[in-house]
C-alpha cells in the first residue's frame, strides 16, 4: 500500500458527509413530537367546533329541527346569501370595522402619552400607574352598567353637558359606545407602551440630554424605534377585541340595539337566541371569522412571525448543501492516481 492510498483527504476534513438516507440536523434539533399535546388541544378546541360551526351553517336550523340537528334540512350556501341579502349583516360589519378603527386610533396616542408620562421616576408614579388601570381591571358588565347609568336622559353627562341628548337611543349612539370603548380600551395600549419604553437603555437617554436633543427629536429617533413591535401587537389585538366586544354594547343599550350600534356579535346573538335561526346565525358567525382573520394575517405577514435565524434552511439553501455534498463525495485526481498505483 502506497502513502497515496494511505493519506487522509484533509481537504474535506472541516465538513462531515451526512450517509445517505440520514436525517438532517436542522430537522433533528426540532422535536416535532412535543406539539402533539398542543396540537391535539387545538383540534379539539378551535378546528373540531369551527367545522361543526361550517356544517351548521348549511343546514336549515331552528327550534323545530334542534332536537334532530343531524337530520336537518341541507340548505348549503342558502344561509350565507340570506346573511348578505335579507339581513342587516352587512350593515353591522361596517358599525363593527369602524368603530374598531376609530377606538383603535383614538386608544394608541392616549395609551403611549400615558406610558411616556409614568417612565420616569416621580413620587406618587405607582399610584398613577394604578389609577391608570382601573379602566382595564373592571369588568365589562360594571362598566356597561355604569356608563348606562350616566348616560340616562336626567344622567350626570346630560346634566354636565347641560343637554338632552339621547345618548342611548338613535345616532348619538354610535358616539356613547365609541366614548365607552375608548375609556375601557386604552390601558391595554398603555401597558404594551410601558413594557416597550423598560427596553430603552438609561444610556440612550442619558447620550441624548448631553448632545441636547429636543423632546420631539428623542420621541421621533430613540423612543417611537423601540415602541414600533409593541404598538404593532396592541393594534391589532386592539382591532380584533373591539369587533369581538359583545358584553359592553349588550348591557350599555339592551336588546334590540338602535341601528348605529347594531355591532356583528350582538347581531349574531339576536339571530340564534331570539329568532333561534340557529343555521343563519352559524353563517353569520364564519362571517365574522373571517373578517377578524384577515387583519390577524396581515399582521402575521408583517412581522414574518414564520420566519428567522431558527426556520431552518430554505429550499435553495437545501439545494446548495445537497451539491456540496455530492462534490464532496467525488472522487478526485490524486485518488484515481493512488487506487491505479
Amino acid at each position: 500500500m502506497t502513502s497515496t492510498q494511505t493519506r487522509p483527504r484533509t481537504e474535506h476534513a472541516e465538513r462531515p458527509v451526512r450517509p445517505h438516507g440520514t436525517t438532517p440536523l436542522y430537522k433533528k434539533e426540532r422535536p416535532l413530537w412535543m406539539l402533539l399535546p398542543g396540537g391535539v388541544l387545538m383540534l379539539a378546541v378551535i378546528v373540531v367546533p369551527l367545522l361543526v360551526g361550517v356544517f351548521i351553517a348549511m343546514l336549515d336550523l331552528d327550534q323545530y329541527t334542534l332536537r334532530q340537528w343531524f337530520s336537518a334540512p341541507f340548505v348549503g350556501f342558502a344561509n350565507f346569501a340570506e346573511a348578505f341579502t335579507d339581513s342587516p349583516l352587512l350593515h353591522s360589519i361596517w358599525i363593527s370595522v369602524s368603530l374598531s378603527v376609530l377606538v383603535t386610533a383614538v386608544t394608541v396616542p392616549i395609551g403611549v402619552a400615558a406610558a411616556i408620562s409614568t417612565q420616569n421616576r416621580f413620587p406618587g408614579r405607582g399610584l398613577v400607574r394604578s389609577i391608570y388601570l382601573i379602566p382595564y381591571v373592571l369588568p365589562a358588565f360594571v362598566v356597561g352598567t355604569f356608563f348606562r347609568t350616566m348616560l340616562q336622559p336626567q344622567g350626570v353627562v346630560n346634566s354636565i353637558l347641560h343637554t338632552d341628548v339621547l345618548w342611548l337611543n338613535g345616532s348619538a349612539s354610535y358616539w356613547a359606545l365609541a366614548g365607552v370603548m375608548v375609556w375601557t380600551s386604552w390601558p391595554f395600549v398603555y401597558l404594551l407602551s410601558l413594557a416597550g419604553l423598560q427596553a430603552v437603555d438609561n444610556e440612550v437617554h442619558e447620550a441624548a440630554a448631553l448632545d441636547g436633543v429636543t423632546w420631539w427629536a428623542k420621541l421621533r429617533y430613540i423612543i417611537f424605534p423601540y415602541l414600533r413591535g409593541p404598538l404593532s401587537l396592541a393594534i391589532i389585538i386592539s382591532i380584533l377585541h373591539n369587533i369581538n366586544n359583545f358584553t359592553l354594547p349588550f348591557v350599555l343599550f339592551g336588546i334590540p340595539l338602535p341601528s348605529s350600534v347594531e355591532v356583528m356579535p350582538v347581531l349574531t346573538y339576536i339571530a340564534s337566541f331570539q329568532s333561534f335561526r340557529f343555521g343563519l346565525s352559524a353563517a353569520m358567525a364564519i362571517c365574522s371569522l373571517v373578517i377578524v382573520a384577515i387583519p390577524l394575517f396581515v399582521y402575521l405577514r408583517a412581522v414574518k412571525l414564520d420566519t428567522g435565524d431558527d426556520a431552518g434552511p430554505t429550499r435553495k439553501q437545501r439545494r446548495a448543501d445537497r451539491a456540496t455534498l455530492a462534490g464532496a463525495t467525488a472522487p478526485t485526481a490524486a485518488d484515481l492516481d493512488g487506487a491505479r498505483a
